[in-house]
């Protein structure tokens, strides 16, 4: 295993627009890291760099404890799937996956123990004997990722690999990837713009947009604790909801897009009169009221959307001039124009200042956890 560390690095092709700034991260052996990010963020081209396919412009980048920035691709000691899988068309399943070990000048023998070990591990011996067009998208991938395994590289790089799949089989490769990744102990780097892939099979995270980082860490510290505005609509499905807000320091109360008014319930959050902030709160903690509820957390919305999902619903409604969405657990018999009491607490605020969209406040973990004896209520 292999730690790959970038020091400062950035990439520009016409040396005045960076299209990577100053980029600094570590990522640890055995690690499946993930890069995710909107469409021309520069993830695509973070990953080429490491893999020697792109040049660096400024910074170092660090393969193990040897300096990686002038070495060729084919002595990086790595592998990679890319997403159009890059099979060749008139060979078999077992060349493909042989492919790159003639390069090393494995013995023939040698390879087709390689070969068959891997296509068991992926589900692909009676595969071996055919050419890819006579194969389905989700094995064609499997062929593809058998390719950069057979190799036992200490690093994969895998660059949205599973895009060209439908969501059912999207979601068994994702399974199937990351099972893989524990067994053989290598560090994988994983590039994405789906966000529900990256929570679901990254040790760690890194979002990237328009070329910088915008935090890194683990998925679920970032659905719980996003750094900006950015991060907390970008992760989560649905997204943050995100309005405006002031805080009024003689009521101690934020009017939220001069729609509702919450109570601050504590002094460690520094707020000047009538300061610019922007609040966030997720869908699920927009919850229904019940007898019980404290009434000066309850407010009223009109429906303008509803999605019920089987085991959830999802509904929408106008906050100022945002559509906030809730998402109740269950099947709830709501229509369009329906006027809904809903429950909202400080505690499931997220606060960011408007100017820098750095995060002052913190919403409450809502997690349940697990302990030796059960779950805990």
């Amino acid at each position: 295993m292999k730690k790959v560390e970038l020091i400062n690095v950035s990439k520009s092709y016409d040396k005045q627009v960076n299209v990577i700034s100053s980029i600094n991260v570590t990522i640890e052996p055995g690690e499946f890291f993930v890069l995710v990010g909107p469409s021309g963020c520069g993830k695509s081209t973070m990953l080429r760099m490491i893999a020697g396919l792109e040049e660096i412009t400024e910074g170092t980048l660090k393969i193990g404890d040897r300096v990686a920035n002038d070495l060729p691709a084919s002595r990086r000691d790595l592998s990679m799937v890319f997403q159009n899988y890059a099979l060749y068309p008139h060979l078999t399943v077992q060349q493909n996956i042989t492919f790159g070990l003639d390069v090393k000048r494995m013995k023939k023998e040698e390879q087709r123990a390689k070969a068959k070990e891997v296509a068991e591990m992926l589900g692909l011996t009676e595969y071996l004997g055919r050419k890819p067009r006579e194969l389905s998208g989700g094995q064609r991938q499997r062929v593809a990722l058998a390719r950069a395994i057979v190799g036992e590289t200490p690093i994969c790089l895998m660059d949205e690999p599973l895009s060209n799949l439908d969501a059912k089989l999207r979601a068994h490769m994702r399974s199937e990837i990351r099972r893989l990744q524990r067994k053989l102990g290598i560090t994988m780097i994983y590039v994405t713009h789906d966000q529900v892939e990256a929570m679901t099979m990254g040790d760690r995270i890194m979002i990237l947009h328009e070329g910088k980082i915008q935090q890194v860490g683990k998925p679920i510290d970032i659905y719980n604790y996003p750094a900006n505005p950015f991060v907390a609509t970008f992760i989560g499905s649905p997204p943050m909801n995100l309005a405006p807000a002031t805080f009024d320091k003689k009521t101690n109360e934020l009017n939220v897009a001069n729609q509702i008014k919450v109570s601050v319930q504590t002094d460690d959050l520094e707020l000047g009169e009538g300061q610019n902030i922007t609040v966030g709160v997720r869908p699920e903690h927009l919850q229904p009221v019940t007898s019980n509820d404290d009434i000066k957390e309850q407010f009223e919305v009109e429906v303008t959307n509803v999605e019920i999902l089987g085991n959830e619903t999802v509904f929408s409604f106008q906050m100022g001039e945002s559509e906030w969405m809730a998402k109740w657990s269950g099947q709830w018999h709501i229509e369009i124009g329906d006027q809904l009491p809903v429950k909202l607490s400080y505690d499931s605020f997220s606060i960011f200042d408007s100017a820098s969209g750095q995060l002052m406040k913190k919403a409450v973990d809502h997690g349940h956890y697990a302990s030796q004896s059960g779950v805990s209520p």
